[in-house]
């Protein structure tokens, strides 16, 4: 399996001779000092709604991808908190919708809700050596009012800071959103909107933040430029970095995926390198198609000489037809029931996410920041494997106990 798969988001050289001990996709490093790994402590329903939500994870990085040409980084999770918040003021078929998109039954507004507050609650305590945050806001144009029961679940279980702005003073207003998303990404994404609607009811913004060391950093020294082919077949230098390492690995017919860890092994990188002749959409399509969790059952433990590109990349996408497109065009059109969030409440005028990664020799930083902009009512081992990721690939940033998907992303070398 050659490249890391949804979505979205690093490429991966390695040679490996296994020691072939098998592991589920669960398993992570070993407890070390004063760092043991800690796990996430789901219950059942919430459990299902990581498998569900990595599910919207490939469809959402599927799409993005085959829309795109140039390399992007997205967070599938952050997108998934932005849309529980939504859905927690939608009634219903426009709240159907959202469900539908999101993988969740209909009328599973409750759990949602649960879900995301085991998911904001836990992440950011189970590495000490990870440093997440999870932040949610809604910032609401002062002529209007959001319903106290809306204001009670979006405080109570996504923790979501609730301001209101006069939007007719858009100087002021762009400072305080823009400033919040620079203040929760550690100044990554230093703003996401470029003007403030006057007419608008309400923004509602998440904001995800990851940084992280390798269990196994790359040596300073080892990086330098080696080629890697490009989707049309050219070939250019970048920066590679290069170590010997054992990690965990698998291949079939379609691609080759590796897992590098983070920190106490709670979190990692899973990159997918897409097998020789194979494309990106070959590979999502199969994940896709039998899910993540069963498309790579099992990893293998196996000696690795490892390439990986040394690289940045920054995104910003309006997500309008593509969420309309999986299932929630209710949502943007004046049929769109919002009710349960305002009386004034009308429909979606836009969502956008922003997003970007570095990734080098000590470890990874990535961060986004999903905002949706809501329009008020009088406005409308024992084998051997050579994995060089000398050409796109796919990339997953996961949590390991549940496979939950924090970031994706493709690199193309572009």
């Amino acid at each position: 399996m050659k490249h890391i798969a949804l979505l979205i988001s690093a490429a991966i050289l390695m040679m490996v001779s296994v020691s072939c001990e098998k592991l589920d996709n669960e398993g992570t490093g070993e407890e070390t000092g004063d760092n043991p790994p800690r796990y996430l402590e789901l219950s059942t329903k919430s459990a299902e709604f990581v498998q569900q939500g990595n599910n919207f994870a490939f469809e959402f990085v599927d799409r993005v991808n085959q829309s795109e040409k140039n390399d992007f980084i997205i967070s599938p999770l952050s997108m998934q908190f932005l849309l529980g918040m939504l859905l927690d003021g939608a009634q219903g078929k426009t709240a159907e919708e959202i469900c539908k998109v999101l993988g969740y039954g209909a009328g599973e507004v409750e759990a949602v809700n649960e879900y995301c507050h085991s998911m904001m609650t836990q992440l950011p305590n189970l590495d000490k050596k990870t440093k997440i945050s999870l932040a949610n806001a809604i910032f609401v144009n002062r002529p209007y009012t959001l319903l106290n029961t809306y204001k009670s679940t979006v405080s109570k279980y996504y923790q979501a800071e609730v301001s209101n702005l006069d939007f007719s003073k858009n100087a002021s207003s762009l400072k305080t959103i823009n400033g919040w998303c620079s203040k929760n990404t550690n100044g990554l994404i230093p703003k996401v909107l470029n003007s403030v609607d006057p007419t608008a009811l309400a923004y509602l913004l998440n904001a995800l933040y990851f940084k992280s060391e390798w269990s196994n950093p790359f040596p300073k020294a080892n990086t330098a430029k080696e080629p890697f082919t490009l989707e049309n077949g050219n070939v250019k230098k970048v920066p590679m970095m290069k170590n010997n390492i054992t990690a965990y690995a698998q291949e079939n017919d379609d691609c080759t995926v590796i897992q590098l860890l983070y920190g106490n092994g709670v979190y990692s990188m899973q990159v997918i390198l897409p097998a020789q002749g194979k494309k990106l959409t070959d590979v999502t399509a199969a994940i896709k198609a039998k899910g993540w969790s069963n498309y790579f059952p099992a990893l293998v433990s196996c000696d690795v000489d490892l390439w990986l590109p040394k690289f940045e990349t920054k995104y910003e996408k309006d997500l309008n037809d593509i969420l309309s497109d999986m299932g929630m065009p209710s949502a943007f059109s004046p049929a769109a029931d919002f009710k349960a969030m305002s009386n004034s409440a009308l429909c979606l005028s836009f969502v956008k996410q922003d997003a970007i990664i570095k990734v080098d020799e000590e470890g990874t930083e990535a961060a986004a920041v999903s905002v949706a902009g809501m329009v008020g009512m009088a406005f409308i081992s024992g084998q051997h494997i050579v994995f060089h990721a000398d050409r796109p690939f796919l990339y997953l940033i996961t949590e390991n106990s549940t496979g939950a998907i924090l970031f994706a992303g493709k690199y193309s070398g572009k």
